[in-house]
């Protein structure tokens, strides 16, 4: 890799606005800064894709595109509204603005994207990308043969009929299913649809990135080949707006 791809690790401490350079090379002597796990020394450089740490705390560039992954436990809401004692943009507490992708109900768990990235929120929530979304639900019956047939087909909700899916299950009371779409509490209201009730419910996937790893609450960032592949996946989606704002809970895209 050229030298003009990289960047000296004190500005690059220095450009997150943490300090200046000459305190950054004091953190760097501590032994306090590292780069992917490993002590950093003076003079070193950075390359796109590293994790710098600061006493253990990520640090970026205000510049640089901040992805995160939130496993997002019941009773959050996915808006950036303050006024909202339980908004997602508090309970993460990120030191630079940013705003989920998409939305899970209230009391809805699991995966969820955030970022500062416009450019990415549209090509990800359109549905007509037809980019995965995993979930996990129970209910508070036994399952049927007719239950999970009917889902899979398409279930009239909303004035349209869903799109087939892929549902198989795992329990008694429990299935996983694949969707495409993102129509307002849709699994919710197609359980409804077969006279069930959901009892929980939890997203487990998005495209490539699960929630492996991430108790309910913990949040990390996206490694970089996440990002690369989050891009390339996306590189030929659509882009225009969906209806409504993508950081407001009361719309309809991608809220189970």
């Amino acid at each position: 890799m050229s030298e003009s791809q990289t960047v000296r690790l004190n500005r690059y401490i220095a450009d997150s606005g943490l300090c200046s350079r000459r305190e950054a090379d004091r953190l760097i002597s501590e032994g306090i800064v590292t780069i992917d796990g490993q002590i950093a020394v003076l003079g070193q450089r950075v390359e796109p894709g590293q994790t710098v740490r600061v006493r253990g705390e990520v640090v970026l560039p205000h510049d640089q595109p901040v992805y995160l992954v939130l496993h997002k436990p019941a009773g959050i809401t996915c808006t950036t509204d303050s006024r909202r004692r339980d908004n997602i943009v508090d309970f993460i507490g990120y030191p630079q603005r940013i705003y989920p992708i998409g939305r899970l109900d209230r009391d809805s768990e699991g995966l969820i994207f955030l970022t500062n990235d416009g450019s990415i929120v549209n090509k990800i929530l359109r549905a007509g990308n037809r980019h995965d979304k995993e979930y996990r639900v129970t209910v508070d019956q036994p399952l049927t043969e007719e239950f999970l047939q009917g889902m899979a087909s398409g279930v009239p909700i909303l004035d349209t009929v869903t799109k087939p899916c892929k549902i198989r299950p795992s329990g008694s009371h429990q299935f996983t299913i694949i969707l495409t779409q993102g129509l307002n509490r849709q699994i919710r209201r197609i359980c409804e649809y077969f006279g069930y009730s959901v009892v929980r419910l939890v997203r487990t996937r998005i495209m490539h990135i699960t929630l492996s790893g991430l108790k309910s609450g913990e949040w990390r960032h996206m490694t970089a080949r996440e990002v690369h592949e989050l891009h390339r996946l996306t590189r030929g989606s659509r882009h225009e707006p969906p209806a409504g704002d993508p950081a407001d809970d009361t719309g309809s895209s991608d809220s189970q």
